[in-house]
């Protein structure tokens, strides 16, 4: 069984990270995509887009952590884990989230992009820190 805690760090709380098959890895922003960025063939026009932070509010004034509110569509997310790099692993969604109609693609990947989050037409409700992906495999 592999140790994950030995390529992911900036771990919020590791015992609950590593519940379950997996560990699973939260959310520190959601981004709206505001000016489209730019590919091209051979890399000399590539652009970012222009992203800005989506809002998020304390459901309760005496609340530690804040919520967004998605309506369906496409956002950016970014994760408060960062990996070593020392593997290439394998990234899903967590059935919580697919369970409540939104989802991102499945990645194989070394370092954590910001990974494209898309939100079904009654939206979501999501809590600072909460975990959505699942790291399931490391090569």
């Amino acid at each position: 069984m592999t140790d994950y805690g030995e390529y992911v760090t900036d771990v919020v709380h590791e015992p609950t990270q590593t519940d379950s098959p997996g560990f699973d890895l939260t959310v520190a922003e959601v981004y709206e995509v505001v000016e489209p960025g730019r590919i091209d063939f051979g890399g000399g026009e590539l652009a970012a887009a222009r992203v800005t932070p989506h809002t998020s509010e304390k459901r309760n004034p005496d609340d530690d952590y804040e919520w967004w509110t998605l309506r369906g569509g496409q956002y950016l997310i970014e994760y408060n884990e960062s990996l070593t790099g020392e593997a290439t692993v394998t990234l899903q969604p967590r059935t919580e989230l697919l369970e409540r109609g939104a989802t991102h693609p499945t990645l194989h990947v070394a370092a954590l992009p910001r990974v494209p989050l898309s939100v079904g037409g009654a939206g979501l409700k999501l809590k600072a820190n909460a975990r959505i992906s699942t790291i399931v495999e490391a090569t």
